[in-house]
């Protein structure tokens, strides 16, 4: 007996082609072939588009079936593109799409399909294409949709599996954990919906399934991993040959295998994975758009068989599979970086067995092509050109400073894509993690003195110059005309706005903050058109950076894995390199040392403990560069600036001596002062230089914080300083106690320069910039106040009460931060 769509369609050809009710006729005939397409993944059905061409055709500008016509004929296409694999055939689909979301406004009772209907073709040609807008669009149509469809609507189930499906793209795009987990609960949510039974259960098992392997992989939590292969085994029950998914429900539970074996070294686990992508790889023929996910797969499965078991065969076919992959993957397609990455690897592990000169030359020629990726920087980008580095390194390739400076690029690419929320600073430093230091010893092992400063800088840096895109002085502005004023004026304004919307909204890449980022670039373009501003707000130059010198040497002192250095920056020379004749892991050692007496300060016995470790920092490190800075005839008395990187950071380096008898130490010798960065120390001189005729001081006193001891005498403090100071300078304003709250500070901070704070302050050595200051009604944050609209700040004395172990975190975490408010003076 016929189906309803025969039905129909017998019904069709009774009917003449002038017909008033054809087009009618074959929109519901095109429903019933989507709708038996879906359940069986019958090819036969995606005939019918040119059908779905004829209805829309028949339909007239005003028709009152158009929109459902454009909408069957793009989800046809769709269809067929998830069928076949043709880019035309998606592209197309999105384009109707959009027709059809003009007709049908809010309070149109379709709107909420044709929302969803878009929604997954700008998804689907994000995962291909890596475009950002059509990631940020994707999701903004998907919660429009959900919002359409309550508890209790028929389609609520599929809303809440497509917005669960793309925010996890945008993890495996981003990176951002919370993410992950909102993709998670919104795929539970779905399966409720969804029983045994239901039509969609399968997908919602294999999307659900996909999700926890993603998170596993991050966390290695073995309860994930076991949900996850259990639910796909479910899924694959209910996808049987023939059926249009089990590609997909094959190959998760092939990857879910593998991390099993990873993870408990089962022998048989990996031997099913190979054998199940074997079967998924059949089912996605040449000119399949994730015939080369599944090629990269199956090749990296046999890789891990090969490094298991030593089989030359599964090696040499691994090599062959990413050959194949790579092919379908050319210039500007967004998985390129990962099969360039992987076939290196494979090259170098072949090279390492058999000795052929070749396959290492074509590793690295292959790496060498990253840095003319053209597509948006993914963290699968900077993954792989970090890789490169490493293995640039192990190999001592001469491709290794190449591939720093790759990196480097690609992570500052990469955070331009992130909104400067607090939720981003994990995601960047576990981006930056030891990068910048091992680029810097890198330059300095190939004698590139300049490039190292420049490296470090960018590294360092990254974060915070993508932060000054929103909190940035503009006082450098002064462009001349009406032209200068109009710009300086319209950039303030749009990066203000940018800096509101990432601050309420939900979502950092809305269709707003999209469209006020084209507009902030486009007045950018201008502005670095004009005379002196080509490099306004990009990373500075070595020549630009040497300004830091001018008032004294700046010495970068660094610790590497690879090697530990010094490197003078002086004003009118090439800098000077110091060797510092020790390891990174001597350095840990020794830091570990000083925080062990941090804790327990007080005795003579520690006191002793703390002499011991100056002087080791003096020996190692400080006399080298207190010598060589004598041979460059720095006088004695000079002012020195340290720009510590990485665990040096946590040293004071400015009271290093050999505390004996008839000997200097440091103190004596120069005057030390601490920097973040060049770039912030000469920010910070022009800002002075500018603003010194004005003095609005704030003395700020908490001596009753939020849920803290109590700090006597604060009140005295405050008033003596106010005794001093209410003479002399422009204007002061004492806040303490209940005055002293976040948003007071704040407001306070806005309208002053000088700064005196009297309170507990809180460390956080993992997360520096979530170290805080204990006010009335809770923490202030350094990242709160470095993101605050604080004008023209000069000079910062802070008085802290802090627990006997957070000392070794004040350099670093709060006063070096808080010179990213451009401070150029500190006493802590």
């Amino acid at each position: 007996m016929a189906d309803d769509a025969e039905q129909r369609r017998a019904v069709l050809q009774k009917y003449l082609p002038d017909y008033s009710l054809r087009s009618r006729f074959l929109n519901n005939l095109t429903n019933r072939l989507k709708n038996r397409f879906s359940r069986r993944g019958v090819p036969a059905d995606l005939e019918d588009v040119e059908q779905c061409r004829v209805a829309l055709r028949r339909c007239h500008p005003g028709h009152s079936d158009l929109s459902d016509s454009l909408n069957n004929l793009a989800v046809s296409l769709w269809n067929r593109f998830r069928q076949r694999g043709v880019l035309s055939d998606l592209d197309e689909s999105i384009e109707l799409h959009r027709d059809a979301l003009l007709l049908r406004p809010p309070g149109h009772s379709d709107r909420s399909q044709s929302l969803n209907n878009l929604a997954n073709s700008l998804g689907d040609r994000f995962t291909l294409r890596g475009v950002p807008s059509d990631l940020d669009e994707c999701i903004e149509l998907h919660q429009n949709a959900l919002l359409l469809r309550p508890p209790g609507h028929s389609d609520r189930s599929s809303s809440l599996n497509n917005l669960a499906l793309i925010i996890g793209g945008r993890f495996l795009q981003q990176g951002v954990p919370s993410d992950l987990d909102e993709s998670i609960e919104l795929h539970r949510d779905a399966l409720l919906l969804r029983p045994p039974g239901h039509s969609d259960r399968s997908l919602s098992l294999n999307n659900l399934a996909a999700s926890l392997g993603d998170r596993f992989t991050q966390w290695g939590v073995p309860s994930d991993l076991d949900e996850c292969i259990e639910l796909l085994q479910d899924a694959l029950l209910l996808r049987p040959p023939g059926h249009f998914g089990r590609s997909d429900t094959l190959n998760n539970l092939s990857v879910s295998l593998r991390n099993r074996f990873t993870q408990r070294g089962v022998p048989s686990d990996l031997d099913e994975c190979i054998e199940l992508h074997r079967d998924a790889l059949l089912l996605l023929p040449p000119g399949h758009s994730h015939r080369s996910h599944s090629l990269n797969n199956l090749a990296v499965s046999l890789g891990d068989r090969f490094l298991q078991r030593g089989v030359p065969s599964d090696l040499d076919e691994s090599i062959e599979l990413h050959r194949d992959a790579l092919l379908l993957c050319p210039p500007g397609h967004s998985h390129r970086s990962r099969s360039l990455n992987n076939l290196a690897i494979s090259l170098r592990d072949r090279f390492t067995l058999r000795g052929i000169p070749s396959d290492l030359d074509e590793s690295f020629n292959l790496l060498s092509q990253l840095p003319h990726t053209s597509h948006a920087v993914s963290r699968g980008d900077l993954t792989a050109a970090k890789l490169w580095a490493t293995a640039a390194e192990e190999t001592n390739h001469g491709s290794a400073l190449l591939a720093y400076q790759t990196a480097l690029k690609f992570l500052d690419q990469h955070v331009a894509l992130l909104s400067s929320s607090s939720r981003h600073f994990d995601v960047i430093r576990m981006a930056t993690a030891s990068l910048a230091v091992d680029a810097f010893s890198c330059s300095i092992r190939h004698r590139e003195l300049t490039i190292a400063v420049e490296l470090v800088e960018q590294g360092r840096t990254v974060f915070w110059t993508q932060l000054a895109r929103f909190s940035s002085p503009f006082d450098e502005l002064s462009l001349p005309g009406d032209t200068g004023a109009v710009l300086v004026e319209e950039f303030k304004q749009l990066s203000s706005r940018l800096r509101t919307a990432f601050d309420q909204s939900t979502e950092d890449q809305s269709s707003q903050i999209r469209q006020l980022t084209i507009q902030w670039n486009d007045v950018l373009s201008c502005i670095r058109m004009l005379p002196d501003f080509s490099r306004f707000l990009l990373p500075p130059l070595f020549s630009d950076l040497q300004k830091a010198a001018e008032e004294g040497p700046v010495i970068i002192v660094n610790a590497s894995q690879y090697s530990c250095d010094a490197l003078i920056v002086l004003r009118d020379q090439d800098p000077v390199h110091i060797p510092i004749d020790i390891t990174q892991t001597y350095v840990s050692e020794l830091s570990t040392e000083f925080q062990s007496v941090a804790e327990q300060f007080g005795c003579s016995d520690q006191q002793n403990k703390l002499v011991g470790i100056l002087r080791k920092l003096w020996r190692h490190i400080v006399e080298p560069v207190v010598q060589a800075l004598r041979v460059l005839n720095v006088r004695p008395g000079s002012r020195i600036w340290w720009c510590p990187t990485a665990e040096f950071s946590l040293f004071p380096l400015h009271a290093a001596g050999p505390y004996e008898r008839e000997r200097d130490n440091l103190p004596q010798i120069y005057i030390s002062s601490y920097t973040p960065t060049l770039a912030t120390l000469i920010r910070a001189r022009q800002r002075i230089s500018q603003y010194a005729s004005t003095q609005h001081f704030v003395a700020i006193g908490q001596g009753n914080p939020d849920g803290g001891k109590e700090l006597r005498c604060v009140a005295a403090e405050l008033a003596a300083i106010a005794q001093r100071l209410i003479p002399i300078v422009s204007s002061f304003t004492p806040l303490e106690d209940s005055d002293a709250t976040v948003q007071g500070v704040l407001d306070a901070l806005n309208h002053n320069q000088w700064l005196h704070l009297a309170c507990h302050g809180m460390p956080n050595r993992q997360r520096p910039f979530e170290s805080s200051f204990a006010m009335r009604d809770g923490p202030l944050m350094i990242k709160d106040i470095i993101r605050s609209n604080w004008q023209n700040p000069e000079f910062a004395f802070l008085r802290l009460a802090t627990l006997p172990w957070a000392m070794r975190t004040v350099p670093t975490s709060r006063s070096i931060s808080l010179q990213q408010c451009n401070f150029p003076d500190f006493v802590v």
